[in-house]
């Protein structure tokens, strides 16, 4: 679920100051637009946009328990006026997990020129209330997906008096398409195409599980003070230069800073015949990305180069360096440190020099005061050039020093105050019981979305909180999904065994997807990096042979039967990756996604974390890649190809790098990194996360 990458391709669309250019308020701001005041005739819930409003349940089998009953009744408003509004009673007393709540259609409503979401609300104090509940605005992902839904969320206080409640729009984050490079130019598209008003009751949210509240004048309004939005960035206070240049020029400048370059776009070389051998070749070109592609005053890589795409010549027309890093980056470098030393490329002092070098730049950083890094930096001035803060990238931080810590005990106390500095407890929402992906300083929101799926990279960051102590096993089993109930749609496959478990003591939904035979628990996407990814740091093919590591084995066979067989590709390995092109964009093996990527590119690195679960298919794949496109360049292998017309990205990203030398080394070297992180006694902790659970009855699926 690589859901911030878009940050790194959109910067240039950003105008210098920061902030991207939101609706233009009218001289004379808009009137307000009622949407539902309830004083349709004969107390209709038609509303005034002449659409449908009525009750919702998570569970429709568990009505005499969870449920919301809505009528229209009369009331003085909350001037005192003779008046209608919408009474609600509910219930989330049941024994089962609970939501429920009212909706009113908005039919695609352009709220673009608004910039608040007003109702009034009170509780009855005869019959109690909660004193909070969340309300919902939904709208389609895209045009080109109507039927994925995104959706932007706030939880509202009660009390037993008419109170108006003013929504600020720009902090309903969620209504933001983020893949949409037109959304980072112009934030309000993302107030277009509202589809539905939602109310929302929630059995661990609210204060008292029944009662009944009331509701009326739901409008949207226009203050003239939209406020910041979710897609600005910090104003920039250094130069880089001092006097401004673009283009080659300016490529040159940050070549400079760097400890060497590519001297050719493509590299034909002889490689050996022996599969270790071969591998070791590949990571030590791979390798080279890392001693190079690091700003050398500041230790720290950069997110990505591109290669001029035509040619020969690397720095020409086209070609760019991505002068910023992500933590993600910063992290998993920490870890590509000590594989260079296992692998016999530096020596143990080199690599201890460069990661306390790395580590004091990090220790200098502009962190939030939650203790968490922002979500990226620009590696010439140091600057933050984000307001966010992500719990998945802070994660793999944090995973990073954990290695550190006890691959180089000399810098275990430098490692440990990093790792002290801020509580995994910050990002966790106990109401769903999962992570936020992270937080907007710049608007104090949380971010409207959850990591909700448990098979997906975030599991790794999951762990790290639950092994320190500072989020519940709850989480792990009963917050994070493993699949959905088969009543949601947009399902690639309706789930099996879909009952009850419980592990440790703590009961959750289980259920597994069946494929060609292959049963397993899906992911999201159906990607290598989902799937695979915190295998680099967790042990789940040692502690969890008939869990998470007989799970991973069969997402492997999974990635590479659907690219030979269901495609027809001649090479796999689906994850998210550049576009060949031009772009970025999500790649996966739909059928192992609870909701699935298409099938596209194919990126090297998809193969190479899969080395543990299919070394002989993965090898293979490798030679083919090389044989057949010209992916193979001084750093290794390119970011992706487009097996069909052969287009290759000639794209160097540092997390991709990252994923593709840990997985080498952790093969070749017997698990180096995972026994570093598991070496330390906090997250040895965590291991009964891995050894207790069983996914399936049998440890074979059955034949197709």
């Amino acid at each position: 679920m690589r859901l911030l990458l878009p940050f790194m391709i959109l910067f240039a669309a950003i105008p210098a100051s920061g902030c991207a250019q939101d609706a233009v308020v009218p001289a004379e701001p808009a009137k307000p637009m009622m949407i539902q005041d309830f004083e349709r005739p004969e107390g209709s819930l038609e509303n005034n946009l002449g659409l449908a409003s009525g009750d919702w349940n998570m569970d429709p089998t568990d009505i005499n328990n969870s449920y919301t009953d809505v009528d229209v009744v009369e009331m003085p408003d909350i001037k005192g006026n003779p008046g209608h509004a919408v009474r609600l009673s509910y219930s989330v007393e049941s024994l089962e997990p609970s939501q429920n709540g009212f909706w009113t259609k908005l039919g695609g409503f352009d709220a673009s020129g608004y910039d608040h979401l007003e109702f009034q609300v009170k509780g009855d104090a005869e019959k109690g209330f909660t004193d909070v509940f969340k309300i919902e605005l939904k709208k389609p992902k895209s045009a080109e997906e109507p039927d994925e839904k995104i959706k932007g969320a706030f939880r509202i206080p009660v009390t037993a008096e008419w109170t108006t409640v003013s929504i600020p729009l720009n902090k309903m984050t969620g209504i933001l398409n983020f893949y949409d490079s037109e959304v980072w130019k112009n934030p309000s598209i993302g107030r277009k195409d509202l589809d539905e008003f939602v109310v929302v009751f929630q059995d661990r949210m609210v204060s008292r599980k029944t009662g009944v509240i009331y509701l009326d004048n739901i409008r949207f309004v226009a203050t003239g003070n939209p406020g910041p939005t979710a897609v600005d960035f910090p104003p920039r206070k250094i130069e880089k230069t001092k006097t401004k240049i673009e283009g080659l020029e300016f490529a040159r400048f940050l070549i400079k800073r760097l400890g060497g370059f590519p001297a050719k776009t493509v590299v034909k070389k002889n490689f050996p015949e022996n599969d270790r051998e071969f591998l070791m070749e590949i990571a030590r070109d791979t390798w080279r990305f890392f001693d190079e592609i690091v700003d050398q005053p500041h230790a720290l890589p950069l997110d990505t180069i591109q290669l001029a795409p035509q040619g020969d010549e690397p720095v020409a027309e086209g070609m760019w360096v991505g002068d910023y890093t992500n933590v993600t980056n910063i992290g998993v470098y920490l870890m590509v440190l000590p594989s260079a030393f296992n692998l016999g490329f530096i020596t143990r002092e080199e690599a201890v020099e460069r990661t306390r070098k790395t580590l004091t730049t990090i220790e200098g950083l502009e962190y939030h005061k939650s203790g968490f890094p922002y979500n990226y930096y620009d590696t010439t001035t140091l600057e933050g050039t984000s307001y966010f803060v992500s719990l998945v990238d802070s994660g793999w931080l944090i995973a990073g020093l954990y290695v550190v810590k006890n691959a180089f005990p000399e810098l275990a106390e430098q490692a440990q105050r990093l790792i002290d500095r801020g509580n995994l407890s910050f990002f966790y929402d106990p109401v769903e019981q999962q992570m936020f992906h992270g937080f907007y300083e710049h608007l104090e929101v949380y971010s409207d979305y959850h990591y909700g799926v448990f098979y997906t990279e975030p599991r790794a960051t999951s762990y790290i909180a639950i092994a320190q102590g500072v989020v519940p096993k709850e989480h792990w089993f009963g917050g994070m999904i493993r699949t959905f109930p088969e009543s949601y749609s947009w399902l690639t496959q309706k789930p099996i065994q879909r009952v009850k478990k419980t592990v440790l003591g703590l009961p959750y939904m289980a259920g597994y997807y069946e494929w060609k035979g292959i049963r397993f628990v899906p992911s999201w996407g159906g990607s290598a990096f989902e799937a695979l990814m915190p295998a680099l740091i967790l042990k789940e093919k040692e502690l969890a042979p008939q869990g998470l590591g007989l799970n991973d084995a069969r997402h492997v066979e999974g990635q590479i039967r659907f690219a030979l067989e269901d495609t027809g590709y001649p090479v796999w390995g689906m994850s998210p990756s550049s576009i060949p092109e031009g772009g970025y964009s999500e790649y996966g093996a739909k059928p192992f996604g609870s909701r699935g990527y298409k099938a596209g590119a194919v990126t090297p690195h998809a193969s190479i974390l899969a080395l543990e679960f299919a070394p002989e298919s993965v090898v293979k794949n490798l030679r083919e890649l090389i044989k057949r496109y010209d992916v193979y360049g001084e750093y290794g292998f390119y970011d992706a190809v487009n097996p069909e017309t052969g287009a290759v990205a000639r794209k160097y990203l540092s997390l991709d790098q990252g994923m593709i030398f840990v997985a080498l080394n952790n093969y070749l070297n017997q698990g180096a990194i995972r026994n570093y992180f598991h070496a330390d006694p906090v997250m040895k902790q965590g291991e009964d996360l891995l050894t207790a659970d069983i996914f399936f009855e049998e440890t074979k699926a059955p034949a197709a």
